[in-house]
């Protein structure tokens, strides 16, 4: 079934008794040519570029739980381009070319809301970094501006200017940011996957990983043994304990995320802002409420919910950012786990074992990378060889230390990225 104005219109008029499932309930089958461990957003999209663009269509999605239920629709939604070194750069630039299309590509509305992200200063050297990140950006062929204290005033009325340890200086305006649904970007890939022949078994968690003579041959699961001969990790903050089912130790931690939405509100932010002095970031949501968040808890957990300190922290932080944010009602908070990498830039390649293939250390920048990471992890699988706009992703940089990418240039340590 397409969706379309005329079947909303027909099943409106017949009791929506005439729609389908977006996706089967697929059985596990004894063996397929891929298998990609993980239903979230990543791994549903690589599934998805592999049938669409590669013409692979005995692939299985392995998730351990239910589509959606993890790092995906864990998040504040945050859709950028607006990276600054070379190799991130190009990719993030690549994925949200992706993001512009991707509704009529899967004929599945994912609320993309192109917005305008602006990432606030406060200083003269945060201007000149700015300056230089909006250099770069535009000469990748994105869209930067650099707003003066007054246009940032005129577009953000509501923000406390003459704080008296962070005053804003100014902001960069990437006018094609913006956010997007993440449950509906999850179930738009599964949709579009399971379209083109994709098996997509949900409650099937992998407990282990079978390799003979340096390749691998399968996984073992809670629902039978399945054999494969390619096999793609895409499990976000869990990768660490996939990769060591098959002997491997990642260079990652796992940091858990908070996230908070506040009762519904009528229009007051049309914008995503960042404060540049607080890790504070924050959007309104279509429903009406305020979705922001901040620093990881800085300690590395598989949980998924967050510490009282680092609650008191975004708090303050958005406070002193815009205290009018004091009047809103929290309704609920959540955590997503995060797989940090020692660059805060991820993993796209190869493991050290044939067949086995890697897609992790995603830090921030995860659901804003959904659809470059599926494109490009999908390439690698199918061809053997890296797409240009993830060439630099590669995991022996950590060993060698040779085109590392800190984007923030805060060091080599998970926890600061």
């Amino acid at each position: 079934m397409r969706y379309n104005a005329w079947q909303v219109l027909k099943q409106g008029l017949t009791g929506n008794t005439g729609w389908r499932p977006a996706w089967r309930k697929a059985e596990p089958k004894p063996a397929y040519d891929v298998i990609i461990v993980g239903g979230g957003g990543h791994g549903l999209a690589t599934a998805y570029y592999l049938a669409s663009k590669f013409g692979l269509t005995n692939v299985a999605v392995l998730e351990k739980g239910y589509v959606g239920g993890g790092s995906v629709g864990r998040n504040t939604t945050i859709v950028r381009a607006n990276y600054g070194l070379p190799g991130n750069s190009e990719f993030y630039s690549h994925s949200l070319k992706l993001w512009e299309g991707l509704e009529q590509e899967l004929n599945f509305n994912v609320m993309h809301s192109q917005r305008g992200i602006i990432n606030l200063f406060h200083s003269d050297g945060q201007r000149d970094a700015a300056a230089r990140r909006g250099n770069a950006m535009r000469n990748q062929g994105d869209d930067a501006i650099l707003l003066s204290r007054e246009a940032c005033r005129a577009m953000l009325p509501y923000l406390d200017y003459d704080q008296t340890r962070f005053p804003i200086y100014g902001g960069l305006y990437h006018p094609r940011g913006g956010t997007a649904r993440h449950d509906a970007v999850a179930w738009g890939y599964a949709r579009g996957a399971d379209r083109r022949g994709v098996d997509i078994v949900e409650n099937c968690e992998v407990t282990g990983i079978d390799i003979d003579g340096g390749k691998v041959t399968g996984v073992r699961t809670t629902r039978g043994d399945i054999r494969a001969a390619r096999i793609g990790i895409v499990v976000a903050g869990r990768s660490g304990q996939l990769a060591a089912m098959a002997g491997l130790r990642l260079p990652i931690e796992s940091h858990i995320l908070q996230a908070f939405v506040t009762e519904g509100l009528k229009p007051v932010i049309d914008h995503v802002v960042t404060y540049g002095m607080g890790h504070f970031y924050i959007s309104q949501s279509d429903k009406g409420g305020l979705v922001f968040g901040g620093d990881l808890d800085f300690y590395p957990s598989y949980a998924s919910r967050g510490n009282i300190p680092m609650v008191e922290h975004v708090m303050e932080a958005g406070m002193t950012l815009m205290p009018m944010i004091g009047r809103a009602r929290i309704l609920r908070s959540w955590g997503g786990i995060m797989d940090m990498s020692p660059d805060g830039s991820p993993i796209i390649d190869r493991a050290p074992i044939d067949g086995l293939f890697l897609n992790c250390g995603w830090c921030y920048g995860g659901f804003k990378a959904v659809p470059g990471s599926g494109d490009c992890f999908a390439h690698l699988m199918a061809t053997g060889q890296p797409h240009d706009a993830a060439a630099r992703f590669r995991l022996d940089r950590f060993a060698t230390g040779r085109g590392l990418m800190d984007e923030e240039g805060t060091g080599a340590q998970h926890n600061l990225h």
